[in-house]
Protein backbone atom coordinates (compact mmCIF):
# COMPACT_ATOMS: atom_id res chain seq x y z
CA UNK A 1 0.00 0.00 0.00
CA UNK A 2 1.36 3.31 -1.02
CA UNK A 3 1.65 5.58 2.28
CA UNK A 4 1.79 9.46 1.83
CA UNK A 5 3.66 11.63 4.39
CA UNK A 6 1.04 13.80 6.31
CA UNK A 7 3.16 16.93 6.88
CA UNK A 8 3.57 17.46 3.43
CA UNK A 9 0.65 19.34 2.47
CA UNK A 10 1.55 20.16 -1.35
CA UNK A 11 2.11 15.76 -1.96
CA UNK A 12 -0.87 15.07 -0.59
CA UNK A 13 -3.00 17.81 -3.11
CA UNK A 14 -0.78 16.40 -5.81
CA UNK A 15 -1.86 12.96 -5.20
CA UNK A 16 -5.63 14.23 -4.90
CA UNK A 17 -5.09 16.43 -8.36
CA UNK A 18 -3.92 12.71 -9.53
CA UNK A 19 -6.89 10.81 -8.32
CA UNK A 20 -9.21 13.25 -9.69
CA UNK A 21 -7.51 13.24 -13.33
CA UNK A 22 -8.07 9.21 -13.16
CA UNK A 23 -6.17 6.63 -14.83
CA UNK A 24 -6.06 5.44 -18.49
CA UNK A 25 -6.79 1.58 -19.05
CA UNK A 26 -4.46 -0.50 -21.05
CA UNK A 27 -5.54 -1.62 -24.16
CA UNK A 28 -6.07 -4.97 -23.50
CA UNK A 29 -7.64 -4.13 -19.69
CA UNK A 30 -9.95 -1.78 -21.80
CA UNK A 31 -11.02 -4.34 -24.36
CA UNK A 32 -11.73 -6.86 -21.62
CA UNK A 33 -13.82 -3.83 -19.57
CA UNK A 34 -15.88 -3.27 -22.52
CA UNK A 35 -17.12 -6.74 -23.23
CA UNK A 36 -18.09 -6.49 -19.54
CA UNK A 37 -19.62 -3.35 -20.31
CA UNK A 38 -21.32 -4.61 -22.86
CA UNK A 39 -22.92 -7.33 -21.04
CA UNK A 40 -23.76 -5.56 -18.26
CA UNK A 41 -21.09 -6.85 -15.73
CA UNK A 42 -19.70 -3.33 -14.83
CA UNK A 43 -20.58 -0.48 -12.11
CA UNK A 44 -19.33 3.04 -12.58
CA UNK A 45 -19.81 5.80 -10.41
CA UNK A 46 -18.29 9.08 -10.69
CA UNK A 47 -15.01 9.78 -8.29
CA UNK A 48 -16.49 12.71 -6.69
CA UNK A 49 -19.86 13.77 -7.86
CA UNK A 50 -20.54 16.82 -5.92
CA UNK A 51 -17.48 18.59 -7.69
CA UNK A 52 -18.10 19.76 -11.19
CA UNK A 53 -14.04 19.57 -12.26
CA UNK A 54 -13.66 16.11 -11.25
CA UNK A 55 -14.50 13.64 -14.18
CA UNK A 56 -12.98 10.86 -13.40
CA UNK A 57 -15.42 7.33 -12.58
CA UNK A 58 -14.97 4.91 -10.18
CA UNK A 59 -15.08 1.36 -12.26
CA UNK A 60 -15.91 -2.10 -10.52
CA UNK A 61 -15.62 -5.20 -13.46
CA UNK A 62 -17.40 -8.32 -12.31
CA UNK A 63 -16.39 -11.64 -13.83
CA UNK A 64 -18.72 -13.11 -16.40
CA UNK A 65 -20.97 -15.55 -15.27
CA UNK A 66 -23.00 -18.69 -16.87
CA UNK A 67 -22.60 -19.19 -20.61
CA UNK A 68 -20.45 -15.92 -21.49
CA UNK A 69 -17.70 -17.35 -18.72
CA UNK A 70 -16.45 -19.80 -21.31
CA UNK A 71 -16.08 -16.78 -24.04
CA UNK A 72 -14.77 -13.90 -22.74
CA UNK A 73 -11.65 -13.86 -21.14
CA UNK A 74 -10.45 -12.04 -18.38
CA UNK A 75 -7.48 -11.18 -16.45
CA UNK A 76 -7.54 -11.17 -12.79
CA UNK A 77 -5.35 -8.25 -11.93
CA UNK A 78 -9.11 -6.57 -13.92
CA UNK A 79 -11.61 -8.21 -11.95
CA UNK A 80 -13.29 -7.61 -8.49
CA UNK A 81 -11.28 -4.48 -8.06
CA UNK A 82 -12.26 -0.70 -8.04
CA UNK A 83 -10.21 1.40 -10.63
CA UNK A 84 -10.22 5.03 -11.43
CA UNK A 85 -10.88 5.92 -14.67
CA UNK A 86 -9.95 9.29 -16.76
CA UNK A 87 -13.07 11.10 -18.44
CA UNK A 88 -12.69 9.67 -22.04
CA UNK A 89 -12.39 5.97 -20.92
CA UNK A 90 -14.83 6.28 -18.14
CA UNK A 91 -17.62 7.80 -21.16
CA UNK A 92 -16.76 5.30 -23.82
CA UNK A 93 -17.76 2.31 -21.34
CA UNK A 94 -21.01 4.25 -20.39
CA UNK A 95 -21.87 4.13 -23.90
CA UNK A 96 -20.50 0.46 -24.46
CA UNK A 97 -22.86 -0.22 -21.75
CA UNK A 98 -25.49 1.55 -22.96
CA UNK A 99 -25.41 -0.33 -26.05
CA UNK A 100 -24.99 -3.33 -25.01
CA UNK A 101 -28.45 -3.20 -22.94
CA UNK A 102 -29.89 -2.01 -25.69
CA UNK A 103 -29.21 -4.81 -28.09
CA UNK A 104 -29.96 -7.32 -25.29
CA UNK A 105 -32.94 -6.15 -24.90
CA UNK A 106 -34.40 -5.38 -28.33
CA UNK A 107 -33.21 -9.10 -28.45
CA UNK A 108 -35.94 -10.12 -25.91
CA UNK A 109 -38.44 -7.67 -27.61
CA UNK A 110 -37.50 -9.94 -30.80
CA UNK A 111 -38.17 -13.51 -28.90
CA UNK A 112 -41.16 -12.36 -26.80
CA UNK A 113 -42.95 -11.03 -29.91
CA UNK A 114 -42.14 -14.10 -31.75
CA UNK A 115 -44.25 -17.13 -32.89
CA UNK A 116 -42.73 -20.25 -33.62
CA UNK A 117 -45.05 -22.30 -33.91
CA UNK A 118 -46.42 -20.20 -37.07
CA UNK A 119 -43.17 -19.95 -38.23
CA UNK A 120 -42.28 -22.98 -38.94
CA UNK A 121 -45.65 -24.71 -39.67
CA UNK A 122 -47.56 -22.63 -42.00
CA UNK A 123 -45.20 -21.05 -44.64
CA UNK A 124 -45.87 -19.04 -47.05
CA UNK A 125 -45.99 -19.40 -51.00
CA UNK A 126 -42.69 -19.21 -51.84
CA UNK A 127 -41.06 -22.13 -49.43
CA UNK A 128 -43.95 -24.54 -50.38
CA UNK A 129 -43.12 -27.25 -52.82
CA UNK A 130 -44.26 -27.07 -56.31
CA UNK A 131 -46.59 -29.46 -57.51
CA UNK A 132 -45.50 -33.09 -57.50
CA UNK A 133 -42.36 -32.18 -56.14
CA UNK A 134 -41.07 -34.08 -53.02
CA UNK A 135 -41.46 -31.95 -49.16
CA UNK A 136 -38.65 -31.12 -47.80
CA UNK A 137 -37.12 -32.81 -44.57
CA UNK A 138 -36.39 -29.74 -42.83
Amino acid sequence: MKSIKVTDVGSIKNELNKYKKGKKLDIRYFNQAARLAWLGKIVMSPLDAEDDTCQSWLLYVQPPEGFAAHFVDVDEDLINEIHILDAEQGQYLSEIMRAGMSARAQEYETLNRRDFYFVKFFKDGADAPATGDAPSSN
